[in-house]
């Protein structure tokens, strides 16, 4: 049975696996959330645990592709999510794909500058 790459592998992911998706500080999401209300993780237990869900890992994704890869500051951020959500997440997709496909255009020129 063949794997399906867009379905997610795990349901939650806790704080220290999603800081390393983004290459950012566990604090860093922690004060992201006090700053964007819409980012609220689950939590569980009395140690108040977060819990990452997808829903969660996109809006982190919307968000670090606006502050870190774009380099608004957080207010500018909040300004463009609340004025124009649908063209942010369009506009982060778009700018993921990208980044992909230079990745992979990156590994094919090592490639072949190895062949040669």
């Amino acid at each position: 049975m063949a794997l399906n790459e867009y379905k997610p592998q795990k349901l939650y992911y806790s704080i220290k696996e999603v800081a390393a998706m983004f290459g950012l500080n566990e604090s860093t999401l922690r004060y992201w959330e006090t700053e964007f209300p819409f980012l609220k993780p689950k939590t569980s237990g009395s140690a108040k645990v977060r819990q990452y869900q997808e829903k969660d890992i996109e809006q982190i994704r919307l968000i670090h592709n606006l502050v870190k890869v774009r380099g608004f500051k957080l207010a500018a951020a909040k300004k463009v999510i609340n004025s124009n959500r649908d063209g942010a997440d369009r506009t982060a997709d778009v700018l993921t794909r990208l980044i992909g496909v230079r990745d992979e255009l990156q590994a094919l020129k090592h490639q072949l500058d190895y062949l040669q």
